[in-house]
């Protein structure tokens, strides 16, 4: 009874929001700063910031990350992993059952059924280029993230690899780095000729005294009495560097929701906020914890990929766990950035067909929670003929993605304090996430060359082999940016218009 007087609120006001959080990352944001910060008041808006901006920051599920943050600030990490669960099970256990009826389908479908896949491709294409446009209106801030951005999606296009994409991050982080903190400018002066000194243009000899040539006579001598203006006001380039970041990149604060009603109407009071405690501190937790965890990490990420590479013959689950724990260690930006390294890693290989593939993207648009439950449908797909149940599959796969980003930023709740007013760290971010959105112009252009699906080419071809395909991309697009068309209604649109033009055409 003590546990669950203790955990009741957080089971409350959790347990619905992997039942309800349509619409992807932008809409679960206001849904969260609604319940946690407006109704409930379990953190302030200080505090909410920090966390949008750690969620941001880091690699893994930013949703899923923001929620972690708010429950286990307010109840401990039980909590936090219990909202996690709230969050995340109700989709992935979905995508399992649709996993199993996949596995269960025939190579060949109805003519029907691939218009209907084709349409809803088209939709997430529309859906996916229009997150990559906002995306890059956040990411972009001056003339390098703007290059960073459309270098990164370049190359994501030339070349695909396993180590490509976190050589990509780690590139441009390092280019914003060095240009932020003005390395060039600082290895110039080095080379730079001295200038010659003020004084060393006209020195003062004695005969110019004795001859008071050195006075100008053309000034007066209420000029020469007025006193010198003070010196400039000192400052460090340190505190110069911070203001500067602070000006130039300052946290993304988001729109104000709708109020909740409230729970008694005749006493409640739609102006009266529940009343909180400020902090500036995201976590009460040191950062020599923060510290270890973080390094546990690395540990065990270098140890799974070692092995996945100097390992010949490895069993098919420690092949599914190694890649997608690579995969979820490595996406910055969230849902539309993993779509190119997941159909790299489970369709490449032949654990997962191009049409499976491309039914899940489409189904997990209209799913709610997380998008990163797609990766428990693949995992059940991946182990599909192999002596691995589903379920273990679905399991490696959910454990593989999700674990690195709740273990980084459990370890950055401890070392927030300390990084976050670090110039070369806020310098170093810039730059990774500029390339995570370039990944997800990637995205887009590899789903359309497979967008479009037909009994002869189920590995896909390109949507604009198809008129029709192409007016439903514009049209989840442009609802989407001008008409407030949410991904689900825009992904069932999409079907239906598929559809329709089959069943137009095949007349």
């Amino acid at each position: 009874m003590r546990i669950w007087s203790r955990y009741r609120d957080v089971v409350v006001a959790n347990w619905h929001i992997g039942f309800t959080a349509f619409g992807g990352p932008a809409v679960q944001y206001q849904t969260f700063h609604e319940k946690f910060v407006t109704h409930l008041g379990w953190i302030d808006e200080a505090m909410y910031q920090q966390i949008f901006a750690i969620s941001q920051a880091l690699p893994g599920s930013a949703s899923t990350k923001m929620l972690f943050c708010i429950n286990t600030i307010h109840s401990g990490f039980l909590a936090g992993f219990l909202a996690f669960a709230f969050f995340c099970l109700p989709g992935a256990l979905g995508m399992y059952s649709l996993g199993l009826g996949i596995s269960k389908v025939g190579n060949t479908l109805p003519e029907p059924v691939y218009a209907l896949l084709s349409g809803l491709n088209a939709a997430t294409v529309g859906i996916i280029a229009l997150a990559a446009v906002r995306l890059s209106e956040r990411a972009i801030t001056d003339r390098v993230t703007r290059f960073l951005v459309y270098l990164g999606g370049i190359m994501g296009m030339l070349y695909t690899a396993i180590w490509y994409y976190p050589i990509i991050m780690v590139g441009a982080g390092l280019t914003t780095l060095v240009w932020d903190l003005r390395y060039p400018q600082k290895v110039g002066k080095v080379f730079q000729r001295p200038k010659p000194r003020q004084d060393d243009k006209k020195r003062i000899t004695s005969d110019d005294l004795e001859q008071g040539s050195w006075f100008d006579s053309s000034r007066s001598s209420t000029e020469y009495d007025k006193p010198l203006p003070p010196p400039p006001p000192a400052y460090s380039t340190r505190d110069s560097l911070s203001s500067e970041f602070a000006f130039r990149y300052p946290r993304p604060v988001p729109q104000p929701p709708t109020r909740y009603p409230p729970a008694n109407p005749q006493h409640g009071d739609l102006t009266k906020k529940p009343q909180v405690s400020s902090t500036s501190d995201i976590s009460s937790m040191s950062w020599p914890l923060g510290t270890a965890i973080i390094i546990f990490f690395l540990i065990t990420f270098i140890l799974t990929i070692t092995l996945h590479a100097i390992l010949r013959h490895t069993t098919q689950a420690f092949s599914l766990f190694s890649s997608l724990y690579l995969a979820g260690t490595i996406i910055f930006g969230g849902g539309p950035v993993v779509i190119p390294l997941l159909r790299e890693y489970m369709v490449t290989p032949g654990w997962v067909s191009p049409r499976d593939f491309l039914l899940g993207l489409a189904v997990i648009q209209a799913f709610p929670g997380p998008n990163f439950n797609f990766a428990v449908y693949l995992g059940s797909l991946a182990v599909a003929g192999t002596p691995v149940p589903s379920y273990l599959g679905a399991l490696i796969a959910f454990v593989a993605m999700y674990a690195p980003g709740l273990f980084v930023v459990v370890g950055f709740m401890g070392l927030w304090r300390i990084l976050r007013d670090k110039a070369w760290f806020l310098a170093t971010l810039r730059g990774v996430n500029a390339a995570a959105v370039g990944l997800v112009f990637t995205a887009v252009y590899k789903l359309w060359q497979i967008g479009c699906l037909t009994a002869a080419v189920q590995g896909g071809s390109p949507l604009g082999t198809d008129p029709w395909l192409v007016a439903i991309t514009g049209t989840a697009f442009v609802g989407g940016a001008w008409f407030k068309m949410t991904p689900p209604v825009a992904i069932l649109l999409g079907g239906a218009m598929g559809v329709a033009r089959y069943g137009i055409v095949s007349r």
